[in-house]
């Protein structure tokens, strides 16, 4: 029996196999209007693809907040009631091929408010379409960027509230899992990194200052989402900076912050939050973050960056590196991915009906 086809339980969640699939922004929401922020019939196909060719868990992308909580203006939101209305028609299709729908809740902070990437990702401002960043200090990610406003103490609180708000908004939306989105520089990276947190309040400084905002987002949604449903969280696992940035050490006691908080799995990538810096990457690049995690915390993690193998995946959740394995350009590349690593490995995966043929 494959290890990457056995099921896993987080909860009272049952995941079918160890494929899943990490959020990646589409931004192909509608920017304005009444269904902004909502998903539309690109989505629908796209995770539906996915679905059908056999991923264990679909944990869709960067989902904000809040409008101001965007990467772009072409982002998935979950602020308002229409937009569940919106994902109840993909949340639906995906339970009904038998992959568990997950969704990732976001803040951007002082990265929000920029093109989508294929044109370019710069910094959009009012004129067109943008918005003033918001970050925990007043200090751009680059030159590129603006100088982000920084929050206020009562800011922050509110925006705790938006996740819990959202947190309830993913639940009636048929969400199974529901990832807090802490990587890739955005708002809670921005808090928890000393790169990019130059408070000097109780949200600053150390590192129980400045992990107090991540922590107290968890508890927000924690309380509200379902004690059977498992709360995942993401984390970038080192700044890659050689001093003054966020370290795998800091992770590793993170790690153990968010158990003792009530999160079940800790989604393991890294940088994100400092420009300009050399990321050594190469296959699997980041696994050695995840195992680490796994083998100094009593959280399950996840591995993401540069799997594209069947065997490759196999062998991370055989020696214990991971629990999961998460794929992204390899799932843009190939929906049916997991079956056909299910084919080579001799794991067992269920087919649509009207795929017989393919079996």
């Amino acid at each position: 029996m494959s290890a990457l086809f056995e099921s896993i339980t987080l909860r009272e969640v049952t995941i079918p196999n160890r494929v899943w699939m990490p959020p990646m922004c589409q931004y192909s929401a509608a920017p304005e209007g009444p269904l902004t922020g909502a998903p539309g019939d690109w989505h629908l196909a796209h995770y539906g693809a996915r679905a059908t060719g056999g991923t264990g868990l679909i944990v869709m992308e960067a989902t904000a907040v809040a409008p101001e909580g965007r990467i772009s203006p072409y982002d998935l939101g979950l602020w308002n009631d229409t937009q569940v209305e919106a994902f109840r028609r993909i949340t639906g299709f995906l339970s009904a091929q038998g992959t568990v729908p997950g969704v990732q809740l976001a803040h951007a902070g002082r990265k929000a408010s920029t093109d989508r990437t294929w044109k370019g990702g710069a910094p959009l401002g009012p004129e067109a379409g943008g918005w003033q960043p918001v970050a925990p200090s007043a200090v751009p990610f680059d030159e590129r960027h603006p100088v982000p406003a920084e929050l206020t103490v009562e800011q922050i609180r509110e925006v705790v509230g938006r996740f819990a708000a959202a947190a309830r908004r993913a639940l009636a939306a048929g969400f199974e899992v529901v990832e807090i989105h802490g990587a890739h520089g955005y708002l809670i990276n921005e808090f928890l990194s000393p790169h990019s947190n130059h408070r000097t309040d109780a949200y600053g400084g150390s590192y129980e200052n400045r992990s107090r905002f991540a922590l107290e987002v968890v508890d927000a949604v924690r309380e509200v989402w379902p004690e059977d449903k498992p709360v995942f969280f993401r984390i970038s696992a080192t700044d890659w900076l050689k001093d003054g940035g966020w370290t795998t050490e800091d992770t590793v006691r993170f790690a153990h912050d968010l158990h003792a908080h009530g999160v079940d799995l800790l989604d393991v990538s890294t940088g994100g939050n400092a420009s300009g810096v050399t990321i050594p990457t190469g296959p699997g690049y980041q696994v050695p973050f995840a195992a680490r995690v796994k083998a100094e915390s009593p959280l399950r993690v996840a591995a993401v960056g540069l799997i594209t193998e069947a065997g490759q995946a196999e062998k991370i959740v055989t020696n214990g590196e991971a629990d999961a394995v998460l794929l992204g350009r390899e799932l843009l590349r190939n929906p049916s991915w997991a079956r056909h690593a299910a084919r080579e490995l001799g794991g067992e995966i269920r087919v649509p009906d009207p795929y017989h043929r393919s079996v």
